[in-house]
């Protein structure tokens, strides 16, 4: 429960600044307040803030309290581990999945070196096409090995995978290496995404690892070039 609790202080909080029912610069209730408010400790309500302040939501200034940050972009995470569904949730706007097609077969040369497995090794391949207020403008192209993601459907990939993967087959997904580049648009593109005028493609190749440290899932994420900016939060560290 106490776990349950720290989630919560931190998906509210999360979700009111995205919406903007919390300006910037806004102050939070203090942690004797929001303790009381939810009912629980110092230590808990402590645990959320820290993470609202490590995520780039809030700056804490000691002394005076938590203030919010800007948060108003349309932005795509460099160094975060966020699905589809969970960002759509912030964008406010109309949203859905097009699925293209969840086969399984062999990796295959190429896929068996992006996720370390043997060629004949199988895996499950989900192609699908992203629609934000009307217009297809991302492409995920995601690869599981088959011997830790047994099972996928057409619905499954159409909602959320990793509600499913964590949620059903109980996996914990840790951390992902991600390479960012510009390259040419491809007749795969075109066929599935609104490109428009756009002869090139922000590609985010993703390998993401389980907590245990084994490599999972390669996945190409294909971006039309003028829809997202692609961001990261910093703090300098004082030697």
């Amino acid at each position: 429960m106490r776990e349950n609790i720290f989630l919560q202080i931190y998906n509210d909080y999360s979700s009111r600044i995205h919406s903007g029912q919390l300006l910037p610069g806004a102050k939070l209730p203090s942690e004797s307040e929001l303790a009381e408010s939810y009912g629980t400790s110092r230590e808990t309500v402590r645990k959320a803030l820290n993470l609202l302040f490590r995520e780039g939501y809030i700056h804490k200034i000691k002394g005076r309290g938590s203030f919010v940050l800007d948060m108003t972009r349309m932005d795509f995470p460099v160094t975060g581990l966020i699905s589809f569904k969970e960002m759509s949730d912030t964008l406010g706007g109309p949203s859905r999945t097009l699925v293209e097609e969840t086969v399984q077969e062999p990796a295959g040369f190429m896929l068996a070196r992006q996720l370390q497995i043997p060629e004949d090794a199988l895996i499950w391949k989900v192609t699908r096409a992203r629609e934000i207020e009307g217009e297809r403008i991302i492409l995920d192209k995601d690869y599981f090995r088959a011997d830790i993601v047994p099972f996928l459907s057409m619905d499954i990939a159409a909602g959320s995978i990793y509600e499913y993967l964590e949620g059903e087959l109980g996996l914990k997904i840790s951390y992902a290496k991600k390479l960012i580049s510009v390259e040419p648009s491809t007749g795969e593109d075109h066929r599935l995404l609104d490109l428009k005028k756009y002869t090139h493609i922000v590609v985010v190749r993703n390998y993401v690892y389980l907590e245990n440290t084994v490599l999972f899932q390669y996945t190409e994420s294909r971006h039309r070039l003028d829809k997202f900016q692609f961001v990261d939060f910093a703090r300098r560290v004082r030697r």
